[in-house]
């Protein structure tokens, strides 16, 4: 997608900032295997220098997921802020997850391609409709036991009921 390619070589040295509204049509693009849609906007700020491009991502929105439990659609909320450093050296190659060798005959960025993979580590593997999903300190079935180890140290230690009554036919 041309409108995820960003023009290194025709950028002046400074910050340069790219608002995109990310649709059903970019996951088309990219892969649907993680998400297949959601309404997202990312916000990217490429600072180009003389030996390098810091490129900062703050992505924010909602993906619509399958729960994996009910199969009921849902809207999952993600808020991402990553730095990718690009810099420049002789053969192109992924150095960590936050720097990336590029060559200075490289034209372009393809951000779309990070983007995709910055919203696809914000999901949970285990995707569930926010109904199944339970607050623990509000679970009736756990209960909690509080004792002190010292005059200043107190423990708290969550105990099965299922437990508890075991212990009681000691």
């Amino acid at each position: 997608m041309k409108e995820f390619s960003v023009n290194i070589i025709g950028l002046t040295k400074k910050a340069h900032l790219f608002d995109y509204q990310i649709k059903d049509g970019f996951f088309e693009k990219y892969g649907k295997e993680v998400v297949s849609s959601g309404l997202i906007d990312a916000h990217v700020i490429l600072d180009k220098k003389e030996t390098f491009i810091e490129v900062d991502f703050k992505i924010s929105g909602l993906v619509h997921l399958e729960c994996d439990r009910s199969l009921e659609p849902f809207d999952y909320p993600i808020e991402v802020a990553k730095k990718i450093l690009f810099k420049y050296g002789d053969e192109a190659q992924e150095v960590s997850d936050e720097i990336v060798i590029i060559t200075r005959d490289q034209d372009s960025l393809d951000i779309g391609q990070y983007i995709y993979e910055f919203i696809a580590l914000a999901i949970p593997i285990k995707k569930l409709h926010p109904k199944f999903q339970v607050d623990e300190e509000s679970d009736d079935n756990e209960v909690k036991i509080v004792y002190s180890t010292s005059e200043d140290e107190e423990v708290s230690e969550t105990i099965d009921p299922r437990w508890e009554k075991l212990k009681k036919l000691k």
